[in-house]
């Protein structure tokens, strides 16, 4: 590709930043695994009406680093769909900042005959509280909560609950347990991106323009949610190892290893907030079945275009 946009392309391609991973990363996450399939979910799920008479929609609360109770949305299709095989389940992690949102904003989901399982983040805009304690102050933002400590931050704690999500997915009784994609953008690709690591539950992942990628970068040139934890460093500035140790048990470059299912990545070149780099470093490092679509004019955003490819990804592995 003789043309600075190609050129841009395989500069990225090559990219292979030295990991971040302290010594016992995969010895510290095979024990949190462990020890967290055996907290119970003590979920429920209720059924609601809403004005869309094809989708079934169901109020669910489930509880996953804590007791917490996260808030989702789950939803099926309700019209005829040819046959009575459990359904394929894609389960959504929003953006930072979000919520869950609406039933109807997932209805493409399920014109496509799945079954749709979309959570809160804890503590920000949705139905969702957050019982963490705080032992330390905080800068603007969720971010920097208990992020001293690989057992007290918020990353640790977001990243259980998107792993429950998936274990109380795979509990349904209408979902192909086999047939599960773990999705969101953003905030929600770097959740799908570290599910697809940690979970044994997804077979496949979408992590549209994900963060926790590269994040010794990310903290010192994104304008993501990154800059939160360096508000915090130079507020205290004596505690940036620690803060970098943390992030470095949930950053996807030094997660990648463990990834052994298909996965589908987007990423805007343009993109000043997960910025390629970042997630090139990740994407670069895992091994097997994968695909990146490039997008040279695309900045922080999960273009239309971005999505149908997402679509037909889903179509190809789940649906055929």
């Amino acid at each position: 590709m003789n043309h600075a946009v190609g050129r841009r392309i395989e500069e990225l391609e090559r990219l292979a930043p030295p990991l971040t991973a302290q010594p016992d990363l995969d010895a510290y996450w095979d024990g949190e695994l462990e020890r967290y399939a055996a907290k119970p979910l003590n979920a429920t799920r209720t059924l609601v009406e809403t004005p869309l008479a094809f989708m079934e929609t169901y109020d669910v609360a489930y509880e996953g680093f804590d007791e917490t109770p996260i808030r989702g949305w789950y939803l099926l299709p309700k019209f005829p769909r040819g046959d009575d095989r459990k359904l394929p389940c894609v389960v959504l992690y929003h953006g930072y900042g979000g919520s869950r949102g609406y039933p109807e904003d997932y209805a493409s989901y399920v014109l496509m005959g799945l079954a749709v399982f979309a959570i809160d983040v804890r503590g920000q805009a949705g139905e969702t509280g957050n019982l963490m304690p705080q032992q330390y102050g905080m800068t603007r933002g969720w971010l920097t909560q208990g992020i001293l400590d690989r057992d007290t931050c918020y990353y640790k704690a977001i990243t259980i609950d998107a792993l429950k999500a998936l274990d109380w997915a795979a509990d349904q009784p209408e979902v192909d347990r086999s047939r599960i994609c773990a999705m969101g953008g953003s905030q929600g690709g770097g959740l799908a991106m570290i599910a697809a690591a940690l979970s044994d539950k997804p077979a496949i992942a979408v992590p549209h323009i994900p963060n926790m990628c590269h994040m010794d970068f990310g903290i010192l040139n994104s304008a993501s949610s990154l800059t939160e934890a360096a508000s915090f460093v130079e507020r205290f500035p004596g505690h940036l190892e620690a803060v970098l140790r943390t992030l470095s048990y949930f950053d996807n470059m030094n997660l990648a290893h463990r990834i052994r299912i298909p996965v589908f990545v987007t990423v805007g070149l343009k993109d000043p907030v997960t910025m390629p780099e970042t997630i090139y470093a990740a994407y670069n490092r895992i091994e097997g079945d994968k695909r990146i679509a490039p997008f040279p004019f695309t900045g922080h955003a999960v273009t239309g275009e971005m999505q149908r490819q997402a679509l037909d990804f889903i179509v190809s592995r789940l649906l055929q």
